[in-house]
């Protein structure tokens, strides 16, 4: 159970990597910078209002503390945590290979990243998926009171692979600059099945900032 998540994080993971050293290449010739929080930002953003299906989704569960975080959900019954360390948290439903999951990852930053251009090229890059057909919902929502932007993958031609619901936003916490990463998935075959859940979970994120 716990490879699938990892699977599903690994490309991300490669790509924030590249962006990060690009970003921090690109911003050394123009002196330091202040961190910016992404509460503020050009783009305006919806607050996070899960539907009455949504809502309902999660009834009867229960609410996953990660204390090392500062964060907090509500998951549907019969979920069971897969994975808790000090950047990464996982749960998943019950399911097989359609199982839902979350997966949340912390990535800290130097204090002096540039997180409005950082956010905004991975906006950028989502975009470009979407015009693509690779993603079928963008947006930029905040939840909690932390501005981020949603975007969810297109359905795979392949009923097995993976498809995506993620929320990235940057936060300062414990002294830290992070980028949060708050991802649902399922396969093709069990994303719509899954999908008013997975929304409710990912619209009852709590976090502290």
């Amino acid at each position: 159970m716990k490879q699938i998540p990892t699977l599903i994080v690994l490309g991300f993971a490669l790509t924030l990597c590249n962006l990060g050293t690009k970003l921090r290449s690109g911003g050394s010739s123009s002196g330091s910078k202040k961190p910016v929080s992404s509460s503020s930002g050009s783009s305006s953003a919806e607050k996070a209002a899960p539907t009455s299906a949504q809502t309902q989704a999660l009834a009867g569960g229960e609410e996953v503390k990660w204390d090392k975080q500062g964060m907090s959900w509500t998951v549907p019954p019969k979920w069971r945590e897969d994975t808790n360390e000090s950047k990464q948290l996982v749960w998943s439903s019950p399911g097989g290979a359609e199982a839902a999951h979350l997966i949340v990852s912390i990535s800290p930053m130097a204090e002096d990243f540039p997180i409005e251009s950082s956010i905004e090229a991975f906006y950028d890059g989502a975009n470009t998926r979407m015009k693509n057909g690779e993603v079928d919902e963008l947006k930029w929502v905040e939840i909690d009171g932390v501005r981020g932007f949603q975007f969810r993958e297109s359905n795979p031609e392949k009923s097995d692979d993976f498809r995506r619901l993620q929320w990235l936003a940057y936060r300062k916490y414990a002294g830290q600059v992070q980028l949060v990463n708050v991802m649902l998935s399922s396969d093709g075959a069990g994303f719509a099945k899954h999908q008013d859940e997975m929304y409710g979970v990912l619209y009852s994120t709590k976090l502290v900032h």
